[in-house]
């Protein structure tokens, strides 16, 4: 599950805001535009989500390139020790 660091910089990735804690109340919105408790709240899932996606994403990119070597990844394990 996401954290509140990390869904805070999903929403709001150019900063402008303190966090202390993991509640909403703890977040001071210091020189950005504010979000609702609701937008907080909902944008947990999405961050899973996406943090799900780029993980796909990255296993399939390097199971591509294992492909392309003739590798498979428990090979590629073993060659790294």
């Amino acid at each position: 599950m996401a954290t509140t660091a990390e869904v805070l910089r999903f929403l709001m990735p150019e900063g402008g805001y303190t966090a202390m804690g993991e509640d909403y109340e703890g977040i001071d919105f210091v020189e950005c535009a504010s979000i609702t408790k609701a937008d907080f709240e909902a944008a947990f899932a999405k961050c899973d989500a996406a943090k799900i996606a780029a993980a796909k994403k990255t296993e399939s990119a390097i199971t591509a390139i294992l492909s392309r070597l003739g590798l498979t990844l428990d090979e590629f394990k073993l060659l790294l020790g």
